[in-house]
């Protein structure tokens, strides 16, 4: 879709060593991503919320190289330090991207970036690293192109382009919520890139509270890459799409409406489905922790108890995910400082809230 063989530097006119920053935060998906086919497509649309605390700090430095062969040079740290895992990982993404930037190999790149909390733990690290890390590629595209003037074919490169490196990545480009994959509940939307749904939402949900309960920090047994792979042999796999696409559209009427309790009841089956698929797949695994439960559990008795619109989610991995809208946060701090946060690894939660998107820094 972005393929260009022009873009090409100009050896007699190279360019200054600069620099970009970016910001980009992490997403929660209400309805799951989970399954995919080709080169990052989704089999089902997902939608999720845009955070505001749990981001990503990206820099890339680069300079002009006299002498350059195919290769791409690329210096990578994380949190100041070098991290070969994460180099290698960075590489070849850039890698993949060559079709579209084929200037690559004619700059030493340096990336530097680090993460506001804990990384592989199920809270889509690489939703915010991979997003950030693409908004500064399309920078230096406009810097030294001058291709992506409009904001809105900025914005839609970047999340094409965040979702070859991760999926989730492709929707966190933009503020308070996204879509990601066809579906005929939203107008614009596609397999190729996330689009905005900041448009649909009701104002409740512009003023939504994502607490993040930290059961663990340990980096998951499996990765969400072995998890999406294990779908293609799941025999839930093809009702589960069938699922979605229902649950997206409900969920799209009830984002609109302001309808709480319908909202709250699709969060909660989707994240129970998606790690019902995990324990279904061959091998089975699973990512909750009894604490997980113990919170689940304890957060539907407040609910009942209390009347209060407190709902849960989790992604791919153990901690679990507090939404709530803003006019009962001090209700829920309290809650979760009575009764959750002791179930938490180290008593340690994220106060996060549904966010503006990235910045440019």
């Amino acid at each position: 879709m972005y393929e260009n063989s022009k873009l090409i530097l100009d050896s007699s006119d190279a360019p200054e060593p600069g620099q970009f920053t970016w910001r980009s935060p992490s997403n929660i998906a209400i309805v799951k991503y989970w399954g995919k086919y080709g080169e990052q497509l989704p089999r089902n649309p997902s939608f999720s919320f845009t955070l505001a605390a749990a981001l990503t700090d990206t820099m890339l430095e680069f300079e002009f190289r006299e002498n350059y062969d195919q290769n791409i040079d690329l210096e990578f740290f994380f949190h100041q330090q070098p991290n070969e895992a994460f180099q290698k990982k960075i590489l070849a993404f850039l890698e993949r991207l060559l079709p579209i930037y084929p200037f690559l190999p004619q700059l030493s790149l340096k990336v530097y970036s680090g993460n506001s909390f804990p990384h592989s733990a199920g809270i889509a690290s690489s939703a915010s690293a991979m997003s950030a890390l693409a908004l500064c590629l399309c920078s230096l595209e406009d810097h030294l192109f001058g291709t992506l003037k409009d904001p809105a074919a900025f914005d839609q490169k970047a999340s094409y382009i965040a979702r070859l490196g991760s999926g989730s990545a492709c929707r966190s480009i933009f503020p308070y919520a996204s879509v990601w994959g066809e579906t005929s509940a939203l107008a614009g939307s596609s397999n190729e890139y996330g689009v905005s749904a900041e448009h649909i939402l009701h104002d409740t949900f512009k003023d939504f509270h994502d607490d993040i309960l930290i059961v663990s920090k340990e980096e998951k047994k499996v990765s969400s890459r072995a998890g999406h792979a294990l779908m293609e042999g799941n025999p839930y796999a093809e009702a589960r799409y069938t699922q979605a696409r229902a649950r997206l559209s409900q969920l799209t009427e009830a984002l609109s409406s302001g309808d709480l309790p319908v909202f709250g009841k699709i969060c909660e089956d989707e994240a129970l489905t998606l790690h019902a698929l995990m324990m279904c797949s061959n091998p089975s695994y699973m990512l909750m922790r009894p604490q997980s439960l113990a919170i689940i559990e304890k957060v539907r008795a407040y609910r009942e108890d209390t009347g209060h619109q407190l709902y849960f989610t989790l992604d791919a991995g153990p901690n679990v995910h507090l939404l709530y809208p803003g006019s009962i946060v001090q209700e829920v701090r309290s809650f979760i400082e009575s009764d959750l946060k002791q179930l938490c690894e180290q008593e340690y939660y994220i106060q996060d809230w549904v966010g503006e998107g990235p910045e440019e820094v």
